[in-house]
């Protein structure tokens, strides 16, 4: 076979629809494209997203609104309560939160909650301590002592 040779299989080549010659080919005068309107006309056909009118879909989307401050501070949460296992007297450090698995981001500075008890003296170094929390390690003998974050 050569070049030459090469031509379409049967029934794969149709020829184009003659639109618009006479109201007597089927698809004349309108040429299929109906009456009046954007659709009726040549040309671009409008731009991307709009919509004939309507506030655009992409306007109406409620994102993009407000400040995102890129210099926020994200801070660690961790409760009293989950400190209990940890033995009386031990050093409570991030280090050491993040080895309990109490900590995701090694990172971000730590925020000591009130929620929960504690019944052990612990030493714990946080960036931050609510007043309930530094209460209940104080009352079960331990000690806060605030990092600089």
């Amino acid at each position: 076979m050569k070049l030459h040779d090469l031509k379409p299989r049967p029934g794969a080549h149709r020829r184009p629809k003659r639109v618009g010659r006479g109201i007597a080919a089927g698809q004349g005068k309108t040429a299929g494209r109906g009456t009046k309107g954007e659709g009726a006309r040549a040309g671009t056909g409008g731009k991307l997203y709009r919509q004939g009118g309507n506030l655009p879909f992409y306007r109406r989307l409620p994102l993009k609104r407000g400040f995102h401050n890129i210099h926020r501070t994200e801070w660690t949460e961790v409760n009293v309560g989950s400190l209990s296992r940890f033995p009386a007297q031990a050093e409570v450090t991030p280090a050491t939160l993040l080895e309990a698995g109490l900590l995701r981001d090694a990172g971000s500075p730590v925020v000591l909650l009130g929620q929960g008890e504690v019944k052990v003296a612990l030493k714990v170094h946080v960036h931050r301590v609510s007043r309930g929390a530094r209460a209940k390690i104080e009352a079960a003998g331990g000690t806060v002592e605030v990092l600089q974050a």
